[in-house]
């Protein structure tokens, strides 16, 4: 994208037309803007996880990047983007914890003012780690309060610009860094992946990584995964169309619980996604137990999705190389203690 305000034009069915998507181009702008910026997490690997795997497991440890989580990239793509004169009228964000913290530090490091909405049930360390970088959050209530229309009454009221959890090319451009690095890391091992898996809720990293992984390394399936009772995208791409979650469906993975995919990261998924898999709660609790005991790494549960897919044999990965991406790290210490005892 050239523009930094986007106009999306929808076709007849309600996608937006090819023209408007984000390319590979805006990922690898996205990538001059953050270097320096933002973390190039690293690839790590545990000899002894591969060889009860039976295959080569590349993780991708976005809780190592600013703020925990993956979303520090596309937030400081968006607003960093933005015209001097629309930027210093602040920025408006509605996230359950990692977008919020990722925006309020991208405005921080630009000097601008942040307000979030965010859900009254969020994790304590998200809510205060998003006042600690400087933002005023308000909170709602995420089962009978409409976020984006909190939002967008506060931008409109200070003139300022709404940054999206996923929905805008920027974003998506920003979150796709983290595909681009895949590609990059994986060669100079010398490994060519069979197989990427990435987290999937509004769909914005899974979306920008296949954008970049599609163009660096054409032919590596990338395969999204959901919760199980948050598989919206997944029942979209077999439908066609967008698909929405049972309101009463709950998970632990609160940083992946979006309602229906984004019309540009459906769009985009739709033609770049080998597939979609699902894991269940306590599969997601092993995989952060695993995490924590096989790479020292702490991950949330969200963040825990693809390492979880793979552990769990959601796609084979036996004699393959594959890559997880571990999306955050941000979790409270008594959730964290009690996936350690599963």
């Amino acid at each position: 994208m050239s523009s930094s305000t986007v106009s999306i034009q929808d076709t007849p069915d309600g996608a937006p037309a090819d023209a408007d998507l984000p390319s590979f181009d805006d990922v690898r702008a996205a990538a001059s803007r953050l270097k320096g910026v933002a973390v190039r997490t690293p690839l790590l690997e545990s000899p002894l996880l591969n060889e009860r795997l039976g295959c080569r497991l590349l993780v991708k440890p976005e809780c190592l990047q600013r703020t925990g989580s993956f979303k520090y990239r596309g937030a400081y793509n968006k607003i960093s983007a933005l015209p001097d004169d629309v930027r210093r009228n602040g920025v408006v964000a509605y996230s359950s914890g990692n977008h919020a913290q990722g925006v309020a530090a991208a405005a921080q490091v630009l000097g601008i003012s942040a307000t979030i909405v965010m859900p009254a049930d969020s994790p304590t360390i998200k809510l205060a780690n998003t006042k600690a970088y400087g933002a005023a959050v308000v909170t709602y209530d995420r089962y009978t309060e409409d976020r984006a229309k909190i939002a967008e009454t506060i931008a409109a009221d200070r003139n300022a610009t709404i940054v999206p959890p996923y929905d805008d090319p920027f974003i998506v451009g920003g979150q796709g860094t983290v595909g681009l690095e895949i590609a990059q890391q994986t060669a100079a091992l010398g490994a060519k992946p069979d197989a990427v898996l990435v987290c999937c809720g509004g769909g914005g990293l899974v979306s920008g990584s296949a954008l970049a992984l599609t163009h660096e390394l054409p032919g590596v399936p990338v395969y999204g995964v959901e919760p199980e009772d948050f598989d919206d995208t997944r029942r979209s791409l077999e439908s066609g169309k967008r698909e929405s979650v049972d309101p009463n469906a709950r998970s632990i993975c609160d940083a992946l619980l979006s309602a229906r995919p984004g019309q540009i990261t459906f769009a985009l998924n739709r033609k770049l996604l080998a597939g979609v898999v699902t894991v269940s709660d306590n599969d997601v609790r092993r995989a952060m137990r695993t995490a924590f005991t096989d790479l020292k790494l702490v991950a949330e549960p969200g963040g825990s999705v693809a390492l979880a897919a793979a552990l769990e044999g959601r796609i084979d990965v036996k004699g393959r190389t594959v890559v997880a991406v571990i999306s955050g790290g941000n979790v409270d210490p008594g959730r964290f203690a009690e996936a350690l005892t599963v």
